[in-house]
């Protein structure tokens, strides 16, 4: 029985250092440098994603009603500013396109992006938002250098522009994007407004975030002050004891 054990934890032991060693061989991912505390960072993200992905991706997780606490803002901010799919206040952010069209046009259903950034981290989305490039040898005219032959085509082109890919000596590998048409961002915005989506994408992931980090300042005071009581009260008890 013991020697089964040891021989399971090390069969353990081994597959999570395969593991880390597979990730550290694959590709440097540029940080997102999302602040889930940057609560107009929040905001310019959430404009974003109901203005560019709702149409395709769902936050079925996710609440208006609750966006709306969470990020500051009105029932009417909401409902005029992100609500284009007729939904109420309290239901849950859903997209109106038909599986059978989005089968149909894209190969498959387009994942539900509640818990994207906690599968994938945020560094990876924000690659990825920030790879896309023309590809005519593709159906849907793109490609992309995190996720190839992704089916997504690239929503954002009109900020970003179009990117081509420059390809290494052997011809098949991308060795990096140029920005061959600008869009109606600089670069320098382009890459702001991608971590502002993937800030809000990051808060939806794990709505209580917020709260947590927010009871977290107040619980670290409460140690603290109580603490500093037990040493009086320590210094108290002991001061007759030599």
């Amino acid at each position: 029985m013991t020697k089964r054990l040891i021989s399971t934890l090390l069969l353990s032991l081994g597959l999570l250092l395969g593991s880390a060693s597979a990730w550290a061989e694959g590709p440097e991912l540029p940080a997102a440098g999302n602040n889930l505390r940057d609560q107009a960072s929040l905001q310019r993200g959430a404009h974003l994603f109901f203005n560019y992905c709702v149409g395709c991706h769902s936050l079925k997780y996710m609440r208006y009603s609750r966006i709306a606490q969470d990020l500051n803002l009105s029932e009417k901010d909401v409902m005029q500013n992100l609500d284009f799919t007729g939904a109420k206040f309290d239901d849950p952010v859903i997209s109106h396109m038909p599986a059978e069209l989005a089968t149909k046009a894209f190969g498959k259903d387009p994942p539900d992006l509640s818990l994207e950034v906690s599968a994938k981290g945020a560094d990876w989305v924000y690659a990825y938002l920030n790879s896309f490039y023309l590809d005519p040898k593709s159906p849907i005219g793109w490609n992309n250098t995190i996720l190839p032959n992704a089916a997504m085509p690239f929503p954002l082109w009109e900020l970003q522009g179009e990117q081509t890919a420059v390809m290494g000596k052997d011809g098949h590998a991308v060795e990096k994007l140029e920005l061959s048409h600008p869009g109606t961002m600089t670069p320098a915005q382009y890459q702001q407004a991608t971590r502002d989506l993937v800030n809000f994408l990051d808060y939806v992931s794990e709505p209580a975030a917020l709260q947590r980090r927010h009871y977290g300042v107040w619980v670290i005071l409460f140690l603290a002050l109580f603490t500093f009581l037990a040493y009086l009260l320590k210094k108290e008890y002991w001061k007759d004891v030599h």
